[in-house]
């Protein structure tokens, strides 16, 4: 695997844990009440969506292992270009059902290339 592909996807793993740290224990309420929150959460999406995009773009076939890669990029664009019409109840949904199965799939293909997940 390439260099700048395993920075990604080290990137990635540290997006999903920030926004795992920023949110534990909040309720959506509390999230949709938090305008801090909301904004870390955006931005490290922002990051996620970024770095899937740029191992997509130089290795689709470690990208083809991120089950939803297609959508976590269009959700980045999503939340960019739609600033203004963010659907928390989305973003909040995303964090508590897909960012778990993104931590896993990320964790094991760093293992896989000889990375120690962190």
């Amino acid at each position: 695997m390439r260099r700048d592909s395993l920075g990604a996807l080290e990137h990635i793993l540290d997006a999903v844990q920030n926004v795992a740290h920023d949110t534990a224990g909040m309720t959506f309420e509390e999230f949709e009440r938090d305008r801090r929150a909301r904004q870390l959460v955006e931005r490290n999406f922002e990051i996620i969506g970024e770095a899937v995009n740029r191992v997509r773009t130089h290795e689709p076939s470690v990208a083809s292992r991120i089950s939803s890669h297609n959508q976590i990029v269009a959700f980045r664009n999503a939340l960019i270009h739609g600033y203004d019409r963010i659907d928390y109840h989305k973003v909040w949904q995303t964090v508590q059902e897909s960012l778990p199965i993104l931590r896993a799939e990320v964790e094991q293909l760093l293992r896989e290339a000889g990375e120690t997940p962190g």
